[in-house]
């Protein structure tokens, strides 16, 4: 790890990503819609509209999860 990174878990997975980045660009980096997806941080859900506003830090958990369509 270097010092522009730091380490998170990631749906239960070690990853090490840029220091700095909201969780809309964390999402960004795994490419993922921020719309079509909940991210829950820290055992938190955070709210869609405040993912731009908010930073990833070191040693924060997320579970990231997918809606899906049917019928």
């Amino acid at each position: 790890m270097t010092s522009d990174t730091i380490e998170i878990r990631l749906n239960g997975e070690q990853r090490e990503v840029d220091a700095g980045l909201s969780i809309t660009q964390l999402l960004a980096r795994f490419e993922l819609t921020p719309e079509l997806v909940v991210v829950e941080r820290n055992r938190e859900i955070v709210p869609r509209a405040k993912c731009s506003d908010t930073l990833v830090e070191a040693g924060d958990t997320f579970e990231i999860v997918h809606f899906v369509g049917g019928g």
